[in-house]
């Protein structure tokens, strides 16, 4: 079977699980999985499950990037923040939606290799940096739109303060070794509210905040 012919398979199970926002199939669509897999994983690249990437690392199950990407519910006018670049597929995913991607990650090496992919496929409406994703991205302010492809015990604080007012923010939470659930935040009236979007199994996020007296060890 051709790519062309597993590309059309892959979006046609995603259309029957229930992903029917049409910029979300389009970006699927365009973006090329296999640019972001190992190549001793080629052969499956849109078959519709997690691929390991390096470092404990993993690039997420299709199915669960389109979710996450239509949970979101940006346009053209947002800027989002991503939290775990990974091999830098839902970045990638979400810049042929959305006016700008920032995305961070803790791992150097699987930093440069997203950057270096972006720059083949001249995605250049992606702004990427090495750091602590927990601590989101504090000179920017604001953003509209929150990704988060690692999971927390429960939503950090930062960002939770970076998500703007009419924000949404999708990540999953829970701990190792037991159940983890996909919520999406959206925050107004400076009222955040949680809708669960289902089980998910994602990495743990590693956060280097300093403890705060009172608050949660990070």
């Amino acid at each position: 079977m051709t790519i062309a012919a597993r590309k059309i398979r892959l979006l046609m199970q995603l259309r029957r699980a229930g992903i029917n926002d049409t910029a979300t199939l389009a970006a699927m669509e365009r973006i090329p999985r296999e640019a972001f897999v190992p190549r001793s994983f080629l052969d499956q690249a849109y078959e519709n499950i997690a691929l390991p990437i390096g470092l404990g690392q993993t690039l997420s199950q299709p199915q669960v990037v389109a979710l996450m990407t239509q949970a979101l519910r940006c346009d053209a006018s947002h800027s989002v923040l991503e939290i775990g670049t990974g091999s830098g597929y839902q970045a990638a995913v979400l810049s042929r939606i959305c006016r700008r991607v920032y995305t961070i990650e803790r791992h150097k090496d699987l930093l440069e290799a997203a950057e270096a992919r972006f720059a083949e496929m001249r995605l250049h409406n992606i702004t990427s940096r090495l750091g602590d994703g927990a601590r989101g991205w504090p000179e920017k302010r604001r953003f509209a739109r929150i990704i988060v492809t690692c999971a927390a015990e429960l939503p950090p604080e930062p960002l939770l303060d970076q998500l703007d007012e009419g924000g949404v923010m999708v990540l999953p939470v829970g701990g190792q070794g037991r159940g983890q659930d996909l919520l999406r935040l959206c925050k107004q009236d400076g009222i955040v509210s949680e809708e669960n979007l289902g089980e998910v199994r994602f990495v743990p996020l590693v956060q280097d905040l300093p403890r705060a007296a009172g608050g949660q060890s990070a």
